[in-house]
């Protein structure tokens, strides 16, 4: 009998499903409140616009990795790991949202 089998996944599939969804959630709080900021900005200059613009292409990459990652833990059998290029894109999004944040702030 191979250990996969007898493995009692609990909870934890479940859990890793509404923390990917809460992350979801922050980085989509983010990417607002970096529109709010070039909106209420007192003059808008192009770099703003552009930084805003890649924000959103940001965040809709990051909620394809995180859609992505949801359904394969929503499968009937025990989810794998994450594979390699969907944590570089996770981790790649999450450092580009800040890097455009900064980017709208100066």
């Amino acid at each position: 009998m191979s250990g996969d089998a007898a493995r009692d996944p609990g909870l934890q599939p479940e859990r890793t499903r509404l923390a990917w969804r809460r992350t979801t959630l922050a980085f989509t709080v983010a990417a607002v409140l970096a529109a709010r900021q070039v909106v209420h900005h007192e003059e808008i200059r192009g770099g703003d616009l552009v930084a805003l613009g890649l924000s959103a292409l940001v965040w809709l990459g990051f909620l394809t990795v995180a859609h992505r990652r949801i359904g394969a833990m929503a499968m009937a059998r025990p989810p794998g790991a994450m594979p390699p290029a969907q944590a570089l894109g996770a981790a790649a999004c999450t450092l580009a949202l800040a890097a455009f944040a900064v980017a709208i702030v100066w």
